[in-house]
């Protein structure tokens, strides 16, 4: 489905019904908006992983402006402020009140910026594998210096100089690094990421140099989340690495932080039944709470 928002077309996508029976009556579940990686992946990666939830939550996922199948337009608007805009406006579409918002990657400095700028829009937060600033770069390049084989360590000297600039140096990327990206990788499992579809513009646009997410900092936002907040991190990610969720944990209040120690970056991946427990235990504990 897509839906025209502002200067753009943004597709989603809905997953699980809206309506679930509770004895002789149907009640609503909570929407969940799902808010993808990259920048310039797309909502695909996200679906197995979530699937199972659905008996808990009705979930929308969609596509960042100018990835996936949204549509393409100027690389310049292809920035968080931007896509913080349109998810507002995808709320507003669909005609949906406060929602849970669970971001990943880069999708949880999306679902960061919303949630502080539009409180009241969001019921619960869930961010997982992210950062509030831009340091998680230096920290991660340090990070690649030190585990990385010769083949990762060039391939990210190609995504900070902005040089993955066709699809195939896209995915060449991803496979080089998936060993880092996931703490159980195995190679004779092939994953939805090679059914996404990848945009290079909308990820030179972000990591080049002079890219959006080289000055970042969304840390004195944060104070302004009113949203009961879920933290997860993986123990050995490379390019989020938890003391960034410990830091977000520090500056929202009252939110809960997990870190899994099996994990990486990919905890879906990693620990996929536990990160599901996690999220589903938050949501039914907030809500009765409330």
């Amino acid at each position: 489905m897509r839906a025209r928002l502002r200067d753009t077309e943004i597709y989603f996508d809905v997953m699980g019904s809206g309506l679930v029976q509770d004895g002789p009556q149907l009640r609503e579940k909570p929407v969940a908006f799902l808010i993808h990686g990259g920048p310039g992946a797309d909502h695909s990666t996200l679906r197995p992983a979530f699937a199972p939830l659905v008996d808990r939550m009705q979930f929308v996922l969609f596509d960042h402006r100018g990835s996936g199948r949204s549509a393409r337009g100027d690389s310049a608007k292809y920035v968080i402020d931007e896509n913080v805009e349109d998810m507002e406006a995808l709320r507003r579409h669909l005609g949906l009140g406060s929602i849970v918002s669970i971001g990943t990657s880069y999708g949880g400095m999306v679902a960061m910026a919303h949630a502080a700028r539009y409180p009241a829009s969001v019921s619960h937060l869930v961010l997982i594998v992210t950062a509030a600033h831009s340091g998680f770069n230096s920290r991660a390049r340090q990070i690649v210096a030190e585990r990385g084989t010769p083949a990762q360590k060039a391939v990210c000297d190609r995504l900070w100089a902005g040089e993955l600039d066709t699809e195939d140096k896209v995915r060449n990327f991803f496979e080089v690094m998936e060993p880092l990206y996931s703490h159980k990788f195995d190679p004779a499992v092939k994953g939805a990421s090679d059914r996404g579809i990848v945009s290079p513009p909308a990820l030179n646009r972000a990591f080049a140099p002079g890219g959006f997410l080289q000055n970042y900092d969304l840390r004195s936002d944060l104070a302004k989340i009113t949203a009961p907040t879920l933290i997860l991190a993986g123990r050995h990610d490379w390019i989020c690495p938890p003391e960034f969720s410990e830091e977000i944990h520090r500056l929202i209040p009252g939110s809960d932080l997990r870190i899994f120690e099996q994990s990486s970056h990919s905890i879906r991946k990693d620990e996929p039944d536990k990160m599901r427990d996690a999220i589903a235990g938050f949501i039914v504990y907030k809500t009765k709470a409330e």
